[in-house]
Parts: structure tokens; C-alpha cells; sequence
């Protein structure tokens, strides 16, 4: 590894550490700053004062604000994301087997959508200005501009209720085999993969276009190499930088922003678990989602920038 390389990805990861700590600090912030009280929205409007006092004093509400984002920041460092306001519960625990099934959901969407969209992207070059790429093009430009609950629900009129071919409500158990949590998951996986499809077709069109206009391509068809050699063996490797970057942005909110499709299908994973405690005002649950989510799309982001870091031959063999 080169000294450049080297110091580029020291910054990545330093700034990534950086982002996360600013992240805790914005989540503790906005969920402190929330109108309400929390101690008023567990015991409800009959508490008395005392109760509500005690209540307070139990969940450190009157301490500084500083003291408690300390607290829940070195709590959060140990793996304790603290326990639920209105069960009780373990959240680690709790999220865990929620998050195991966003993780489900979200790979199988991507083990579907990015080597398709690369495909359609090869053959909208390959095809490019013909029927091939104008129908790639308006298709996955149309899903993209529905959004995701009107697609969701047109899926379940046609796909559940009308031909009756997967379910309409994502239920899942650990219990069942994969074959049926992947039956159980078909329409939400369907609605994420036409979601996030044409960011990365579009982006890979474009990053092989802007490299087929080079000089060493022109000079590899004089050569007589075929177009789709030429693509896969000498644009390609020098567009993929800013392919993984899309590609990662695209996993990240296969991850982070599946929020409005868990509820539509009822999963029961992290989105549905964050809505779920958000109305309760459970504010330890929300930050602990808040936080989570957020570290997974800054992670995503700087391993995009450590990838492209690596796919550039200028770093890799400096002179």
C-alpha cells in the first residue's frame, strides 16, 4: 500500500468516526428538544405530581442535558442501548431480531438489483440510442418517480389480492425455512429492487458512456474488439469508481430508508419497530434506531470512498 493510500483512507475512517459522534450528539439533541414529557406519556394524564416527580428523578430527566448525552454516549461505546420506556425490554436484544430481518430483506433486494442493474446498464451502452436502451430507460425512470407506498400498494392489488401470488402482509418467524421468508418478503423485495434500480442503471450508463469517449477506446476498436469486449474489458474497470460509489449509497438506503415499505407489509423489522415506539414517545428506542441507522449509512459511505480510493491506478501504483 502507498504512503497516499494510506493517508487517504487515515482521513476516511477518521471523518467517518467524526460524522458518528456528531450524529449521537444531533439524535440526543432532537429527541431532547421533542415538545412533551416523557414521564407524562408513560404514566398518562391521571399522574399525580409526586408520581410524576419520582418518575423524572427515576429516568434522570433532572440532571443537565450534557450529563445524560455523556451517560447514554458511554453506555452506547459498552453496547448497553438502554431499555425500553414502555415494556421494559433489553432494546439491544430487541433490535437485534429486527435487524437481522431488515438485513434479510435489504440483501436479498441487493443480491437482486445491483447485478441487474449493471446488466441493464452494459446493455444500454451496448444498445445505445436503441429500442433496447430507450425501454430500459423509460421503465426503470417510471419506477423510480412512483412513489414507494403507491408502488407498494400496486403490487399488493395485482400480485396478492388479484392473482394471489405472494402474501400482502410481510409476516415472518424464526420458525419458518428460507424458502418461505423469501416467499413472505417477495413483494417488499420487489418494491426495493424497482425503487432503487434506476439510480444505479442511470449511473452506470453514464460512468461507461463518459469513459467510452476516451482516446484508449477508440484506439481498442481500430483494433478491431469487438463493442462488448471493449465495455466489459477496458471501460468498465476505469468507470468503477463511481459505480461502487452509487452502489453503496443505494445499500445504505436499502437499509436505512426501508421505513415506509416495512410498514406498508407489516415486517417486522427496524423501520416498523422505530413508528412503532416514536408514537409511544419511547425516546431511548428512538435514539438507539436513530443511531443505528445512522452508522450504517456513514459506514457505507466511507467504505464507497475507501473502495474508489482503491479502484484508482493512480493511488495503487504512484509513480
Amino acid at each position: 500500500m502507498s504512503p497516499a493510500i494510506g493517508k487517504l483512507l487515515a482521513q476516511r475512517i477518521l471523518l467517518g468516526l467524526f460524522l458518528i459522534l456528531l450524529s449521537s450528539l444531533l439524535i440526543f439533541a432532537g429527541t431532547q428538544m421533542l415538545p412533551g414529557d416523557v414521564a407524562q406519556a408513560i404514566l398518562g394524564q391521571s399522574a399525580t405530581p409526586e408520581a410524576l416527580a419520582n418518575l423524572r428523578a427515576e429516568l434522570g430527566l433532572n440532571t443537565p442535558i450534557y450529563q445524560r448525552y455523556l451517560s447514554w454516549l458511554i453506555n452506547l461505546l459498552h453496547g448497553d442501548l438502554g431499555t425500553s420506556l414502555t415494556n421494559g425490554q433489553n432494546i439491544a436484544a430487541a433490535i437485534g431480531r429486527r435487524l437481522s430481518n431488515t438485513l434479510l430483506m435489504a440483501g436479498v433486494a441487493a443480491a437482486i438489483s445491483v447485478p441487474l442493474a449493471i446488466s441493464l446498464g452494459l446493455i444500454s451502452v451496448l444498445y445505445r440510442n436503441r429500442w433496447p436502451d430507450k425501454l430500459i430507460s423509460a421503465v426503470t425512470l417510471a419506477s423510480i418517480s412512483v412513489p414507494e407506498f403507491m408502488l407498494s400498494y400496486i403490487l399488493v392489488f395485482y400480485f396478492a389480492v388479484k392473482f394471489g401470488l405472494a402474501p400482502s402482509v410481510a409476516m415472518i418467524n424464526p420458525h419458518m425455512s428460507l424458502l418461505d421468508r423469501l416467499h413472505a418478503i417477495a413483494l417488499p423485495v420487489a418494491v426495493l429492487v424497482l425503487v432503487v434500480l434506476a439510480h444505479m442503471m442511470r449511473m452506470t450508463r453514464a460512468a461507461l458512456l463518459n469513459v467510452m469517449q476516451s482516446a484508449y477506446i477508440e484506439t481498442a476498436e481500430l483494433n478491431g474488439l469487438g463493442r462488448l469486449k471493449i465495455i466489459w474489458r477496458h471501460a468498465m474497470p476505469n468507470a468503477v469508481a463511481p459505480i461502487v460509489n452509487v452502489v453503496m449509497l443505494n445499500m445504505a438506503y436499502l437499509i436505512v430508508g426501508v421505513v415506509v415499505v416495512e410498514v406498508v407489509f407489516v415486517y417486522p423489522g427496524m423501520g416498523q419497530y422505530l413508528v412503532d415506539h416514536v408514537s409511544k414517545r419511547d425516546v431511548p428506542v428512538v435514539q438507539a434506531c436513530g443511531i443505528i441507522f445512522a452508522g450504517v449509512y456513514i459506514f457505507l459511505n466511507m467504505l464507497a470512498d475507501v473502495c474508489s480510493i482503491l479502484a484508482n491506478p493512480r493511488l495503487r501504483h504512484p509513480k
